[in-house]
C-alpha cells in the first residue's frame, strides 16, 4: 500500500472502469504509472501484491457505481474504555458518513465536468475528491488498526515488525514515544501516521494535517491515528495527550504486522 500524491482528476478519469474488484496494482505498476487505480488518501489502496483494504471494505458497491458507509469490525462500545461508545458512533455513522457522501458526489460532479469541459469545476471538484475520499479511506484504516484492548489490541509490535522500529528508531520505545510525540503535535486537525519507506526500507514517522496534506508520497502506511477533535473531545476534551496514550491499548498490532508484510514483500 502506498501513499500517492492524490491526483483526483487523473485517479478517476476513468473512475467506472478502474475502480474494480479489490483495489489492488502492483507497486512496480503504481509507481511507473504515476497514478492510483484505487481510492487514495495519505493511504492509496495500494499493495505490493494485494489489497490491504478491499472493495468490501471500502464499501464500494459495483452495481450502483458508488461507495457506501462500510460498518465497523466491531461494535461501537468494543474500545471501551479506552475510546467511548458514543465518540465511535458519531464519529463513524456522521463524520465517516459525511466523508463517502462527500466523495460520490464529487465523482459525480467530474463527470458532469469532464461532459461540459468546465475547467474551473475540474479544479473544485478534483480537490473535494482528494478531501473526502481521503477522508474514507484515512476512517476505513483507522477502524481496522484497532480491536478491543486484551482482545487482540495493545500490547506491542513484535517479530519482524519490532525489529524493524529498532532498526528504525533505536528501540521500539523510542519508535511509539515519537508516533505518540507526533499524533499530539498535530497542528489543529490531521492524523499521525507511522508508515514504511520502500526507498530506504525504513520506518518513518510522519504528521498529516486535514486528510490528505503534507503527506509523503511513496511511502506505506502502518498505522494510522485520528486526531481531529471530533474523534475524541467527548471523553478526553481539550486532553489530546489522553486520548493518543489510550490510543496505544487498542492499536492491532497484527494487522499493522500484515501491512508491514505486504509493503515489504516486494513487487
Amino acid at each position: 500500500m502506498l501513499f500517492i500524491e492524490p491526483d483526483w482528476e487523473t485517479c478517476f478519469m476513468h473512475h467506472e472502469e478502474s475502480v474494480t474488484d479489490s483495489l489492488t496494482v502492483t507497486r512496480r505498476a503504481a509507481i511507473g504509472a504515476g497514478v492510483a487505480a484505487a481510492v487514495a488518501a495519505p493511504s492509496v489502496v495500494v499493495a505490493s501484491r494485494r489489497a490491504l483494504l478491499t472493495a468490501d471494505q471500502l464499501g464500494w458497491d459495483a452495481a450502483a457505481r458508488e461507495y457506501t458507509l462500510p460498518p465497523l469490525p466491531y461494535a461501537y462500545d468494543a474500545l471501551e474504555p479506552h475510546i467511548d461508545a458514543q465518540t465511535m458512533e458519531i464519529h463513524h455513522s456522521k463524520h465517516h458518513a459525511g466523508y463517502v457522501r462527500g466523495l460520490n458526489r464529487a465523482l459525480a460532479e467530474l463527470t458532469s465536468a469532464r461532459q461540459a469541459r468546465d475547467a474551473g469545476l475540474v479544479k473544485h471538484w478534483s480537490r473535494e475528491v482528494s478531501f473526502h475520499g481521503s477522508g474514507h479511506v484515512n476512517h476505513t484504516l483507522f477502524w481496522y488498526s484497532m480491536k478491543p484492548a486484551g482482545h487482540g489490541g495493545g500490547g506491542g509490535p513484535t517479530g519482524p515488525r519490532a525489529e524493524a522500529m529498532r532498526a528504525s528508531f533505536g528501540s521500539v520505545e523510542q519508535g511509539l514515544w515519537q508516533f505518540k510525540a507526533a499524533s499530539r503535535a498535530v497542528e489543529a486537525s490531521g492524523w499521525g501516521w507511522l508508515v514504511h519507506d520502500p526507498v530506504t526500507g525504513s520506518l518513518l514517522v510522519i504528521k498529516g494535517e486535514k486528510q490528505q496534506d503534507l503527506m509523503m508520497t511513496g511511502v506505506a502506511p502502518l498505522l494510522g491515528l485520528d486526531v481531529w477533535e471530533h474523534a475524541y473531545y467527548l471523553r478526553y476534551q481539550n486532553r489530546r495527550a489522553a486520548y493518543v496514550e489510550a490510543f496505544m491499548n487498542v492499536i492491532d498490532w497484527a494487522a499493522v504486522g500484515q501491512r508491514y508484510e505486504a509493503a515489504t514483500s516486494g513487487a
